[in-house]
């Protein structure tokens, strides 16, 4: 500071005060060591996992910063400015009217969050979806975001027709039915939970910023629900996209580009963004083995590879980057990317998550199981549940995974055990009533609905399945803390409604443990089934090969993963190609038709495919 601006004056007003102002307001608004995406694509080293993958737009697509947004709407008498929960449009109006300003234009603001009903109205709304003291579990609401607003106070925000420019701002100002170009900020939901962490953002219709975890879970049973119903209405008809996560640094494309970058994505295939997150019982697999993620943390535990309803996707033009939600391809094109069946089945909700769950040097997850169909479809409003399999990337030689219990388990004295261990903070005797397999390389574990699991230490867990991901009833948890040293909420209850005791014993390893099955050979490429359960709604296939096979996908989409060697690359029947290094996840779009696993790594390599059935 005093390099910058010279000594520090006895002034209340000095310099030193105001860049100490500016450097806290800076560092508050999100909570988090992972970086802001950067304008910029970064240089990513051969066969390095990339963590900013993104999709070509065109040349002079993307552009950046207040002043070129400011010059697209120069000409325009009504301006709305739309977007999600989470953006700073405090932040944002105050940079682009500088902008204007530069420009000569003095537009007239006006705020739509003035229409919005008050805080207690909508807390009073939207209780009957959050689930009274449970901290974790609400309902999906069936509201929309027109029942957030006093349509009175709405119809009274007319433009000043003597003014040189009209600007309306906010959440919802599409609602006020102006006629006029149409802006929407957008931010990916990892950046959300970051500002949310540092409490510099609220919830939709807040008065103020709640306990973080408390607020995820309004974000995940109200605001996102409701706000994606309002984006999907709102896609066609947007002017201008913006990537609203820097605050300082905006990207923005025009929509009619971004829904041509969409539908092309739509009829080939692409990669989400990652994000990585520390947990209690997290290891080093990550940490050691992607190197362009921050290393000041204790642990990754895991990294969201596909869990869509949080990633996004980025699109790259001329250098830039700009990141829109990954529901937004849905939107446009849900249909050509799952396939008509499965879209007929579950509407925009993508059917199949990929994450890692690394406990290299970590500790045991959560002793826990998952809701069977009917039970999460009532009491949580969900389409789909987790049907969960354990694809284990890399493993010790003494690492074990927890599937199903003993042969001689009775459940009220399991139950029993569970209470006693929580009531008391006692240690449950695990191995007295839980079943352990050895973990191997490539193995894969099957946990259908109901089944009592967990990845002991020293496993990488590719995990996959369905789509829905918070939805783990923990029965025990090791007495571990969490990372804010508070013990994280079991659910014994919940798991004792849909536990399934009869997976047992023997069979455990006939049922829950697949066993490979050749489906197909060739001159240097085999086709291997993983078969899972019945009670599991997707397939496994597993691509062993040495230069490339032709693969169709017959109206489905196949989320790929690579397994086993240094890179590979798809090329789709669309004429696109994208190179893939290990362990990177990539979806193949149903509308691409056919594709190419290429094999880039001189070596033998295995691609894991997984589709729904």
């Amino acid at each position: 500071i005093r390099d910058s601006f010279g000594p520090a004056r006895p002034c209340g007003h000095d310099w030193c005060s105001f860049v100490i102002f500016i450097i806290l307001d800076m560092t508050l608004l999100r909570k988090t060591t992972q970086f802001v995406l950067p304008v910029e694509k970064p240089e990513t080293g051969v066969n390095q996992y990339d963590i900013y993958p993104a999709h070509d737009l065109g040349e002079e697509k993307i552009f950046c910063d207040y002043m070129s947004l400011a010059r697209r709407i120069a000409g325009s008498k009504r301006v709305i400015i739309d977007g999600y929960v989470g953006v700073r449009f405090d932040i944002f109006s105050r940079e682009l009217n500088k902008a204007l300003e530069t420009l000569g234009i003095r537009p007239v603001w006006w705020n739509a969050g003035a229409a919005m009903k008050e805080p207690a109205e909508i807390d009073r709304l939207i209780e009957p979806y959050l689930g009274g003291d449970d901290p974790i579990f609400g309902f999906r609401t069936p509201l929309r975001l027109e029942e957030f607003f006093d349509r009175e106070k709405l119809d009274r925000i007319r433009p000043d027709d003597a003014a040189q420019m009209n600007i309306l701002i906010g959440i919802g100002a599409s609602l006020a039915g102006w006629d006029g170009l149409l802006l929407y900020i957008d931010i990916p939901k990892n950046e959300i939970q970051f500002r949310s962490r540092a409490g510099s953002i609220t919830n939709l219709g807040a008065a103020a910023a709640d306990a973080p975890k408390k607020m995820y879970k309004r974000f995940y049973f109200v605001d996102w629900v409701v706000l994606n119903r309002h984006k999907k209405a709102l896609l066609p008809e947007i002017d201008v996209m913006i990537d609203g996560q820097r605050e300082t640094e905006i990207t923005w494309t025009e929509g009619a580009d971004l829904r041509r970058g969409l539908d092309r994505l739509a009829g080939n295939g692409f990669r989400v963004r990652p994000w990585f997150e520390p947990g209690a019982w997290g290891g080093q697999w990550i940490r050691n083995h992607i190197e362009a993620l921050p290393h000041d943390v204790p642990n990754y535990a895991w990294s969201f590879e596909l869990i869509v309803p949080e990633n996004g996707l980025i699109f790259r033009s001329s250098g830039r980057m700009l990141e829109v939600s990954f529901d937004t391809v849905m939107f446009q094109a849900g249909e050509r990317v799952v396939g008509k069946e499965c879209y007929g089945l579950y509407g925009d909700e993508f059917p199949i998550r990929m994450d890692y769950l690394d406990n290299f040097d970590g500790g045991n997850l959560s002793i826990q199981c998952h809701p069977q169909r009917e039970y999460i479809r009532k009491n949580f409003g969900e389409v789909l549940t987790q049907e969960e399999t354990y694809y284990i990337l890399d493993t010790t030689p003494d690492s074990v995974v927890y599937l199903g219990f003993k042969e001689d388990i009775v459940p009220e004295k399991f139950e029993q055990a569970l209470t006693e261990s929580f009531e008391k903070g006692t240690e449950l005797d695990v191995n007295k009533y839980v079943n352990a397999e050895p973990s191997a390389k490539h193995d894969l574990f099957l946990m259908p609905p109901g089944t009592l699991h967990s990845s002991g230490r020293n496993n990488l867990v590719l995990e996959i399945s369905t789509t829905p991901y918070i939805f783990t009833f923990k029965m025990y948890d090791w007495l571990a803390l969490d990372l804010d040293g508070k013990p994280r909420p079991l659910n014994i209850r919940r798991a004792m409604e849909n536990l399934c005791f009869d997976r047992k014993g023997e069979t455990v390893k006939r049922e829950l443990i697949a066993h490979p099955e050749l489906l197909e050979k060739g001159a240097d490429w085999e086709l291997w089934h993983l078969p899972t359960h019945r009670n599991h709604s997707y397939d496994v296939h597993r691509y062993k090969l040495n230069t490339s096979v032709e693969v169709q996908t017959e109206g489905k989409c196949h989320v790929l993963n690579l397994v086993e060697g240094e890179s590979a690359r798809i090329e789709t029947a669309g004429g696109d190609s994208f190179p893939i290094s290990y362990a990177e996840t990539f979806v193949v779009s149903a509308g691409a038709g056919s594709y190419r696993i290429v094999n880039t790594s001189g070596r033998e390599i295995m691609v894991v495919k997984a589709f729904m059935k």
